[in-house]
């Protein structure tokens, strides 16, 4: 099935760019870490959360880009770029974020930080005692996993893992063969720390750090006997990670999968990072090793690798620096060891994650697996982690003897390995495993368990905005549905049997359905109010997601706002529409809300002449989600139900002005401040209030 491209139906100026989208988005991050209210080890977490960021932008599209480029493509985007405008644009962005991040870093973070008692030791103020401890531990722990690789005729540059730490070392003099190579690459490995803790008596303070990159610094010479080490540079080189599989020439995706995975650390380079001492020589050297330009290159004050500080925050114990614990609270009647089909029996149960728990899912899934009276069960996996209790309870549903029927997605980025392995182990035990479709990502959350009861099979749902996954269930805003609804289950069910077998699609009553009828419905929607709006009846819009990129719904969302619709539309991501322009979008506001957790849950709200018609989904609008993937949006029905939604999801969300970023007209985004009306926290408002809703 292929979507007719549609060319949007207004100038290009009305549209705003993609990859600069994202970099403002994580512009809008790295002010987590800039404000002085957050706790300070969540500042410096939010600091790392930057770059893990830029790692993936850079793998994915700064890689395409780059790839565009080379081609000489001469496609022009929606905002009218060509690649090579975009990507200089996009370089020239980056840089400056870097810069203002390592900045940020060692002017604010790390003094702060070692006022609390918190220190990184540079090399330069180790005392005699401590560089004793770093080179007994350098001897102990580093040297034996250590490989220095001399670089002459007969060891050519090594090969660079994706965005492994390496350092290269310019040296003076021959060695015991008599050779005088003048540089050398030291590899290191990813078993080691990045950041290694010194005990407190030694590191004068509560928590003293070194990082694995000063110690190599200071002990090179040491691989290197006899030689003169003239310098010692770390580096890192980011690759594209874009598998490439041609899944209509694939007769066997899994297999060419596993084929596939071990190059993705060998892709072209798109990024060298290196430390701002490395001396010119060595970085044009680098540079051509990876063949890459200059403005491909980031030199960075400081370790070129801030994701692996990560876990420091983990490592201190001071709750007084970080966000206070958070215990997600279960809704009444689904204690624990309750009977959950009897509970989503007599009503549909919304659960709002991670200010409700994810368990009633998990116990969901777990008493399908040992209840005699289940027959069936039916579940899409997209995410799931590499240890989940929920495969482990499909697992044994099959061993029980059910019938397990797990659709695993085998294409979502980053998680593929993991999803190979679950799927080997649930062929093990004879449940049924099945890929989706070809060309298709599932990206849909579907589970479906069908239970023998009085009168016949009952089917019971479970439809969600987020992944089966429960680490990230404490970490992302999503909503999940469970129903027993008949009509609202059956479509599950047509929705599984398209998934497995072969035939037309039929009609669903409820759900809709990428890439058959999501994208139509919703711009339907939106253009049933707008036809509300010039019949001078009142018109409302409020839309949810991560992303806001598809041209035909963007179009349709500025002709509603020309016809008098009052939309607001909350985007946490990228969104390429304008508002806030005169005569084209001046009743269309675009907000994005950057907190504690990720802001996850995609909601649609339709005023429809005083109905409200709520639908939650698992896609966002953009083209891949409307087109080139299987997504589901699904109605909220129960009114009780429908109103939790609507204030929970959209407006606490429209309220908050302590979280909250406002876009201009020109795509820039203002905090969202007012001092004259009360100060609203949408999530912090919704950890009190919702626990036990």
């Amino acid at each position: 099935m292929t979507h007719p491209q549609l060319k949007p139906r207004f100038p290009p100026e009305n549209y705003l760019n993609r990859e600069l989208g994202l970099l403002a988005f994580n512009r809008r991050v790295l002010a987590q870490a800039q404000d002085e209210r957050m706790p300070l080890l969540e500042r410096l977490r939010f600091l790392c959360i930057v770059s893990s960021n830029l790692d993936e932008f850079f793998e994915i599209r700064m890689a395409g880009l780059k790839e565009q480029v080379k081609a000489h493509a001469t496609v022009v985007t929606t905002d009218g770029k060509t690649a090579l405008e975009a990507y200089r644009l996009v370089s020239a962005e980056a840089h400056a974020m870097v810069t203002e991040q390592y900045q940020h870093l060692n002017e604010v973070i790390l003094p702060a930080l070692a006022e609390e008692g918190i220190r990184f030791l540079r090399r330069s103020s180790w005392n005699e005692a401590q560089r004793e401890w770093i080179r007994t531990y350098f001897i102990r722990e580093m040297v034996p996993v250590l490989t220095p690789i001399g670089l002459d005729p007969s060891h050519p540059f090594p090969r660079v893992l994706n965005k492994s730490l390496n350092f290269a070392v310019e040296l003076e003099g021959k060695d015991a063969f008599g050779r005088s190579s003048n540089a050398a690459i030291v590899q290191a490995p990813r078993v080691l720390p990045r950041v290694i803790r010194l005990p407190e008596e030694l590191a004068g303070c509560e928590y003293g750090f070194v990082f694995l990159s000063s110690i190599l610094h200071e002990f090179v010479g040491e691989l290197f006997t006899g030689m003169t080490v003239l310098g010692c540079y770390q580096f890192r080189a980011t690759r594209n990670s874009d598998l490439f599989v041609d899944e209509e020439e694939v007769t066997n995706l899994r297999t060419k999968l596993q084929g596939e995975l071990p190059q993705r650390h060998f892709g072209n380079a798109v990024r060298l990072e290196v430390a701002n001492n490395c001396s010119e020589t060595m970085t044009e050297f680098l540079l051509a090793q990876f063949d890459l330009k200059p403005g491909d290159l980031y030199r960075v004050n400081g370790p070129v690798n801030l994701v692996r500080l990560m876990q420091v925050p983990d490592w201190v114990d001071r709750p007084d620096m970080k966000f206070s614990p958070f215990v997600p609270g279960t809704p009444k009647g689904l204690a624990k060891g309750a009977n959950i089909f009897d509970s989503i029996r007599k009503n549909d149960i919304l659960l709002h994650h991670p200010y409700q728990s994810f368990a009633p899912v998990i116990e969901f899934l777990s008493q399908a697996a040992t209840d005699p009276n289940v027959v069936a069960i039916k579940m899409t996996v997209y995410r799931t982690g590499t240890d989940s209790v929920l495969m482990e309870s499909l697992i044994r549903a099959a061993q029980n003897g059910k019938e397990v029927t797990v659709v695993v997605e085998l294409m979502a980025r980053f998680d593929e390995e993991a999803n190979i392995s679950w799927a080997t182990k649930l062929e093990q035990v004879g449940a049924h495993v099945v890929y989706g479709v070809v060309g298709y990502k599932t990206h849909a959350k579907a589970l479906l368990i069908v239970r023998r009861e009085e009168g016949g099979l009952k089917r019971y749902a479970h439809l969600g905005t987020g992944n089966y996954h429960p680490r990230t269930a404490r970490l992302y805003t999503d909503f999940g549905l469970m129903t027993a609804n008949e009509e609202v289950t059956h479509d599950v069910a047509e929705v599984f049997k398209q998934l497995t077998g072969l035939g037309k699609a039929r009609t669903l009553k409820h759900l809709w359905q990428a890439p058959f009828t999501l994208q139509q419905n919703v711009v339907a929607g939106i253009q049933a109010e707008a036809e509300i709006a010039r019949k001078g009846g009142k018109a409302r819009i409020v839309a949810k997601m991560n992303s806001l990129l598809e041209s035909e719904v963007i179009d349709a969302l500025y002709k509603a706002s020309q016809a008098g619709v009052d939309i607001d539309l909350i985007v946490r991501g990228v969104c390429a529409l304008r508002p806030g322009v005169p005569g084209l979008s001046e009743n269309i506001r675009v907000r994005s809300i950057i907190g504690r957790f990720l802001e996850h849950h995609r909601i649609f709200y339709f005023l429809a002449g005083g109905k409200e018609n709520v639908y939650l989904s698992s896609a966002d609008w953009m083209e891949r989600n409307f087109f080139k993937r299987i997504e589901l949006a699904f109605p909220i029905l129960e009114p009780k139900l429908k109103k939790r939604v609507i204030t929970e999801g959209l407006k606490f969300y429209l309220a908050d002005n302590q979280q909250g970023w406002e876009m201009s007209s020109q795509g820039v985004y203002q905090r969202r401040r007012s001092s004259r009306s009360k100060p609203h926290n949408a999530q912090g408002e919704l950890m009190v209030t919702v626990g036990n809703s």
